[in-house]
């Protein structure tokens, strides 16, 4: 059975049986500030189980592609090695919200995988928790499996958690025999060490339980069901096949992988290995650039870079040394766009991407280089033989060393590396990360209002900008609840009823007033810690506020429709990107306020001026167009069909507004917007920029805004009219003129300080010694800048053939040294290290490469002093 066939068998199975299919969520999970990515089916379900979040339907079922690079659930040293493990993978899950419960998840399970699958019973095993004697039995004695082939296990192996608090329960797993060829010995203690000849299939999580802090277990009211099969797993099962990388969903990627490296697979050797790492990790890639993920050097970006430079880096390995992922990912996309068909328009965009980031590689790699051979350098002139583990660490974090490339390049130089100081830099790292990483700081924030998700809370921002009569549900201060606020304090209300939109999708919370007779504060913000839970930070400007009483809400309805009309200019620039740019441009972050809005979108390059301006034009005429801006409330599935965007990092629930402009934009979206495009008045784009590999920025202003913002422009240009005293007709061609004059007086300069330069070297007495082999030139100058000393150090290079050459030069009350290195020295003496001595003696500093340095300094007065002392340095190196 083909993958494909798999996940629709899967999918239909469960809908015939009263499930729900939803679609799978992105890579990046939404408002689950304890994730870096999705790593199992039940991540978009977390707020079902929790409570917080109730949808039409009681049972679900999804195919979630699923990422595990980091964490608890981290694969990513065992891919390659093994026959099952990935970074990227498809999950297959089940879910019940409070319905059926292990009974009829075990009957499903089984029945899907020996009657529709048509698994041989003979090799199936089931685990179930040690502890969970109604699992045994129902296995047992309900679906008939012998007591020899049900094992119990301890909670590591088969007890689930959400986290340290939260739902939990027990899990049963059925586990496929592979055949005793593979390794033989007791099923029961092979399953339990993770021999190969076993592959766990399916994981059925029985949550019935809720943990408290102090560890206690208390028994759901409505018990739920999660569970969670591999595709690839089955798949491989379901072929023939001993490892997934056999599957049809790999056989592809490994045969175009094989012609591009003109290598042999499989072989039983390393390079295996290697063919395979690259196969899933471009999986991975395509997956998480699709889903709007770019290089960075942090957080989600880090890990899709460090994942292109692990694949690189084993292409390397296998003779490559040109970009070569880019062109794979059209392959993966070949795979898997019967399920995934968005990621054919996406294809030009995730190549460029990955191929951005190769040539980034293949740049920092030989820069890498430099500096490895500096590092060896150091290492052998102090007398060691093994290069520290910072120096390591900042090879591998910096320019993207392996450290088996550092062991080679070491073991090529009769040197080792410090291996553990490095694995204690790259713990640090990693504790860095920790703690920058906002996740815990929002799920610590978000905790303080659990306590509030029951209360009845009626948001109508959609229909009302004031609310006369509103109740005070609750009163905060610093996180604590409390009973009132009083005058000049600062705190937080929930209302019963509020028309204030809370921060959400990119669009800045509203801001206004809450008033009575005896009170009134400025809301300052609006905000939704957890679903359905909305509060308005206050400022009390007079009288007391107490709970329970009733007040009078209104926003600032000036604000709003600023904000309005730029959260509307934005589904039109979107729009505008897309017809003008391409399909691949695609909504990757933005920020609506009522100054300006800036949109983060995927694109490969910096927009031209002619795109920013047919940008503008099309989005203006639409403006002019005055075209009719309607919501219509629908599932996400008929919004999708209906041809909505849909945005990467956003969740949707099981209802969605589709916003239309007219017939020019349709997207899904939960902002507030103007009733028609006119309204907008006039938009116009302030900056365009870059904020990652492949990720572009748009900065614009609307309305009064533009208008505002075009007045200044003006404003300068009368300025440059009084300044170069011509009319605005002639204005950019006496620009082009003075800077052409500049341009020739620099040259004329440039002419002057060379001519400078030779006379000054004819003039300065140079003294030239041998120590201990090695020459050295040294020459002092007067009135000469850095730069002529540069250039004047560069052509001695080249005349003295071997040496080391020291300048110095007084200029301005300045010192200026430059410490120049020739070639077959460099491993030696290093200009770097000469540099940081001698400039303590010009009262400065300075710094650069093994074979060039320079430095700066306020004593002039020490420049023979200096040129002395750098012949006691070297004599003291040598």
């Amino acid at each position: 059975m083909k993958a494909h066939d798999i996940r629709i068998t899967f999918l239909e199975f469960f809908e015939k049986r009263g499930h729900r299919i939803v679609p799978s969520s992105s890579l990046i999970p939404k408002d689950d500030p304890t994730l870096l990515f999705t790593n199992a089916g039940m991540n978009q379900f977390k707020n079902i189980f929790l409570g917080l979040e109730k949808r039409s339907y009681s049972r679900a079922a999804s195919v979630q592609k699923c990422l595990r690079v980091s964490g608890k659930h981290n694969d990513l040293e065992q891919v390659g090695r093994t026959p099952k493990h990935h970074t990227f993978f498809e999950m297959l899950g089940n879910f019940s919200f409070g319905d059926y419960f292990k009974k009829e998840a075990i009957t499903y399970a089984w029945e899907l995988v020996t009657g529709v699958f048509k698994l041989p019973l003979h090799r199936l095993y089931i685990t179930v928790y040690q502890e969970d004697d109604e699992a045994f039995r129902i296995w047992n004695q309900e679906i008939g499996v012998p007591a020899d082939r049900i094992f119990r296990f301890g909670r590591e192996d088969n007890f689930w958690a959400m986290g340290e608090t939260g739902p939990c329960g027990p899990c049963s797993e059925i586990h496929y025999d592979l055949g005793e060829d593979i390794e033989a010995g007791v099923p029961a203690e092979l399953i339990a060490r993770g021999s190969d000849r076993f592959v766990e299939l399916w994981n059925l999580v029985f949550m019935e339980f809720f943990q408290d802090e102090n560890g206690r277990m208390h028994p759901l009211p409505r018990p739920s069901i999660d569970t969670g099969m591999g595709l690839e797993r089955m798949a491989a099962v379901l072929q023939g096949c001993r490892s997934n990388f056999d599957t049809d969903l790999f056989k592809p990627i490994i045969k175009a992988i094989v012609e591009e490296t003109d290598q042999e697979y499989p072989t039983g050797g390393e390079t295996d290995v290697w063919v395979r790492i690259i196969a899933d990790h471009i999986r991975a890639i395509t997956f998480l650039i699709g889903d709007g993920v770019t290089p960075a050097n942090e957080g989600r970006g880090y890990v899709l870079r460090r994942l292109i430079r692990r694949a690189y880096r084993r292409g390397n390995l296998l003779g490559l040394d040109k970009p070569f992922l880019y062109r794979l990912a059209g392959t993966v996309i070949d795979v898997m766009k019967d399920a995934y068909p968005e990621l054919m328009s996406n294809l030009p965009y995730i190549s460029r991407v990955c191929l951005a980031e190769e040539e980034r590689f293949i740049y920092t790699l030989n820069s890498g280089l430099r500096y490895f051979e500096q590092y060896a350098a150091e290492t052998l002139a102090g007398g060691g033989r093994v290069i520290p583990g910072d120096k390591v660490f900042k090879l591998y974090d910096t320019f993207g060393f392996p450290l088996d490339l550092c062991q080679e390049l070491a073991q090529e130089k009769n040197l080792a590396i410090d291996e553990s100081g490095f694995q204690q830099e790259l713990e640090k790292q990693k504790q860095r990360a920790r703690e920058s990483w906002e996740g815990e700081a929002r799920l610590k924030e978000r905790s303080i209002y659990q306590n509030y998700r029951h209360l009845k809370i009626q948001p109508v921002f959609y229909e009302k900008t004031e609310v006369l009569e509103t109740e005070v549900l609750a009163l905060l201060q610093d996180g604590q609840p409390v009973e009132s606020l009083k005058e000049g304090e600062i705190g937080e209300v929930i209302l019963s009823i509020t028309p204030f939109y809370a921060e959400a999708g990119g669009q800045i919370g509203d801001s206004g007033v809450i008033k009575s007779s005896h009170f009134s504060a400025l809301v300052e913000n609006t905000f939704a810690p957890i679903p359905g839970v909305i509060v308005h930070r206050i400022k009390v400007l007079s009288g007391e506020l107490k709970t329970g009483e009733v007040v009078e809400a209104v926003v600032d309805s000036g604000r709003r429709k600023a904000i309005s009309r730029n959260h509307t200019a934005t589904h039109l620039l979107h729009a505008a990107l897309r017809q003008i740019l391409g399909d691949h441009v695609r909504q990757s972050g933005s920020l609506v306020s009522d100054r300006r809005f800036r949109f983060d979108f995927t694109h490969y390059a910096a927009l031209s001026e002619e795109e920013i301006e047919k940008v503008e034009c099309l989005v203006n005429e639409k403006i002019r167009e005055n075209l009719p801006v309607s919501v219509k409330i629908t599932t996400l599935e008929e919004g999708l069909a209906e041809g909505a965007m849909a945005i990467f990092e956003e969740k949707y629930g099981e209802k969605v507004r589709l916003v239309s402009v007219g017939d020019f934009s349709k997207e899904l979206c939960g902002g507030i917007h103007v009733k028609q495009s006119g309204e907008i008045g006039f938009f116009k784009i302030v900056s365009e920029s870059s904020v990652a590999a492949g990720l572009r920025r748009v900065e614009a202003v609307t309305g009064e805004e533009a208008f505002n913002y075009v007045a200044g422009l003006e404003k300068q240009l009368r300025q440059l009219e009084s300044l170069f005293k011509v009319n605005r007709k002639e204005l950019l061609v006496r620009a082009q003129k003075t800077l052409e004059n500049l341009e020739e007086m620099e040259n004329e300069i440039r002419r002057l300080k060379q001519k400078l330069v030779q006379q000054a070297g004819q003039t300065a007495e140079a003294v030239t010694r041998e120590i201990k082999g090695v020459k050295l030139l040294t020459q002092k100058f007067e009135g000469l800048d850095i730069d002529a000393l540069r250039r004047y150090a560069d052509n001695l290079k080249q005349k003295v053939g071997s040496g080391v050459i020291v300048l110095a030069s007084s200029a301005d009350n300045r010192a200026f040294l430059v410490v120049a290195v020739t070639a077959d020295l460099a491993g030696r003496i290093q200009a770097n290290r000469l540099i940081k001595e001698l400039a303590v003696v010009i009262g400065g500093g300075g710094g650069g490469r093994p074979d060039f340095a320079q430095a700066g300094g306020t004593r002039p007065d020490k420049l023979d002093e200096v040129l002395e002392k750098s012949v006691d340095l070297l004599n003291s190196l040598l």
